[in-house]
């Protein structure tokens, strides 16, 4: 039997990784916020578009819970729908919606026990049969990777980088350092490719 404790954590470690996706958007512009950054797409809107999708459906439809008002764009068959944001598809629409789909999740986080059971029918069948504590530990992971990405975009975006807004947790240093350092790695690479 798993403690408070351990549900508490892990809601803790949930709801930082929440609220640094969140900042990651913070002083951008629309299309900053929207632009494709890597090969595959990668946005930062489109990052919060996708958790909403993966808490809705991990806290949701695997506890036999009903999604009230499902996003319209989690009942389409397109390719990543949920990995970018149209035109029409405010900032703050979004950012509500992922707002409410907290207060779901939270709902069926504190409602269930940690070993309470559920089933992941998109899973392989040998691995299906879950309860809420695996479930926790593999949405906080899941969004923990894609706010590292959104790091990621935002440094390639306007140079920001960090934890948190009152967290770097970078190594300080000024404009000048950060240059002097990325030329060291890069003569580093570059040496190294020549050995």
């Amino acid at each position: 039997m798993t403690s408070v404790q351990d549900k508490d954590d892990l809601q803790r470690y949930l709801q930082s990784a929440r609220d640094a996706l969140l900042w990651k958007l913070e002083g951008l512009s629309e299309y900053e916020i929207r632009r494709p950054m890597t090969h595959t797409g990668t946005n930062l809107l489109g990052l919060v578009k996708h958790m909403i999708g993966v808490e809705l459906g991990y806290f949701g439809p695997v506890f036999g819970r009903r999604v009230p008002d499902l996003p319209q764009w989690l009942r389409s068959d397109e390719p990543n729908v949920d990995m970018w944001a149209r035109a029409d598809e405010s900032r703050d629409f979004i950012l509500d919606t992922y707002r409410r789909t907290w207060v779901f999740s939270d709902a069926t986080i504190n409602e269930l026990d940690l070993d309470a059971p559920g089933e992941v029918k998109t899973w392989p069948l040998e691995l299906r049969d879950v309860t809420l504590h695996q479930v926790l530990v593999h949405v906080v992971t899941e969004i923990h990777r894609h706010v590292g990405h959104a790091d990621i975009v935002r440094e390639m975006i306007d140079g920001a980088a960090g934890l948190r807004s009152d967290n770097a947790n970078v190594a300080p240093g000024d404009q000048a350092w950060w240059a002097e350092y990325r030329d060291r790695l890069e003569q580093a690479a570059r040496s190294a490719d020549h050995a």
